[in-house]
């Protein structure tokens, strides 16, 4: 029999060509999984690790809060996470949303630990989902419960208008089974395919609109669900909510486009591909800062071995600390660079100085110039290119 949605929806077809992908968009997906596996075997301390735990999940909870008009910083949310954030009751729920999602991310992650797998997708799967991100959050009384589907026509941003209501359930089904069924992994590569089946099972949530509210919120949870089912790290599985709330006039362009297209979502899946390998970027940066910063400590601790003098010390600390500065630096403004630099030098000449930077000049721990000096840190980075580092726009330096 045919459906409603079959004449008002045509797009809503389940289908994706994957021969119309382009090279450039495997190649980005490649990249993708690449860096996905490289964040999850790198090394790093308990205290460094969870801080970026919770400073992306800080990230995911503000973003995909703020598309749907919470106000709440990225700040604000992380100071939630961590000591917790009091609120007027006239703003409560702003922190009510933000729990949510934070709930039902650990929830997922918390599954996912103890029970090796998560559930397949299905509509009682989506549906959970929305009664988590709308829990305890003031709603009109006609709407249908969390969780529940609509029982009446919806408008999305005052233009798109979500499939027939009677068709819903029927089409939550089909979507289930179509992501199930063919976004397996081929050939080994879980990751590219992973990534694909995520955003398009955000564009479709997008379409459908089963829900009276949260439909955004709970296509980004379904993003994660399948993310870090395959495998993605948890700060790396929030980068799509990331990337649509920073450029969300782009966000809403590239839904709207796929719609008003008839069912053309390569667009918004390269838009989706390319924010994630962007922000992929940027969290292998900050994790290699953090290795190269351990690094370089121990590379100096290691270089001192045995001379623990009053000289031996200020020098153990002056290219420890200029190593923390990570620029040029004024020689004159060297005894006043941190607390215990200033404590080292008080008192002492201009002479100490520059005798302290020939002596770590020559032990090949920092670069100088006239006037300035810097730490030598690329002398612990193994494999630099032999191009200038302005040109490496992923170097860590």
């Amino acid at each position: 029999m045919k459906r409603k949605y079959q004449d008002s929806h045509p797009w809503i077809a389940f289908q994706l060509n994957l021969r119309e992908v382009g090279w450039l968009l495997w190649v980005q997906l490649g990249e993708a999984a690449s860096k996905c596996v490289h964040l999850t075997n790198v090394p790093l301390r308990p205290e460094t690790s969870r801080k970026l735990q919770n400073l992306y999940l800080a990230k995911g909870a503000a973003a995909t809060t703020a598309i749907e008009g919470n106000t709440l910083t990225e700040e604000e949310v992380l100071q939630h996470i961590e000591k917790g954030l009091k609120m007027p009751p006239s703003k409560e729920y702003l922190t009510q949303e933000v729990d949510n999602i934070i709930e039902a991310c650990n929830g997922i992650a918390t599954q996912l630990s103890n029970h090796n797998q998560l559930p397949p997708l299905t509509r009682a799967v989506i549906c959970d989902y929305n009664r988590l991100v709308r829990k305890n959050l003031p709603e009109p009384a006609d709407l249908a419960p969390p969780g529940a589907l609509r029982t009446g026509s919806v408008i999305v941003g005052n233009a798109y208008r979500g499939a027939p209501a009677e068709d819903c359930l029927e089409l939550l089904d089909k979507m289930c089974e179509w992501l199930e069924r063919d976004f397996k992994q081929q050939g080994g590569y879980t990751l590219p395919f992973a990534i694909l089946k995520a955003i398009v099972a955000h564009i479709y949530l997008a379409w459908i609109h089963p829900f009276d509210d949260g439909n955004g919120r709970t296509a980004r949870l379904l993003e994660l669900h399948i993310l870090l089912e395959a495998g993605v790290p948890a700060p790396a599985a929030h980068l799509l909510s990331n990337h649509y709330n920073a450029t969300r006039a782009e966000y809403y362009r590239q839904l709207d486009h796929a719609s008003k297209s008839k069912g053309d979502i390569l667009p918004f899946i390269r838009y989706a591909v390319q924010g994630f390998v962007d922000g992929l970027r940027e969290q292998l940066t900050y994790v290699w800062n953090q290795q190269w910063d351990a690094a370089w400590q121990n590379y100096v601790h290691e270089t001192f071995r045995g001379k623990d003098g009053a000289s031996g010390t200020r020098q153990r600390h002056l290219a420890l600390d200029l190593g923390t500065a990570g620029d040029w630096v004024d020689v004159s403004a060297i005894d006043e660079l941190t607390p215990r630099l200033a404590k080292a030098f008080a008192g002492k000449s201009p002479k100490t100085i520059q005798r302290d930077l020939s002596d770590l000049h020559g032990l090949g721990l920092i670069q100088r110039q006239p006037g300035k000096v810097r730490a030598n840190r690329e002398i612990i980075h193994a494999f630099r290119p032999l191009r200038r580092k302005d040109d490496s726009p992923e170097a860590p330096f």
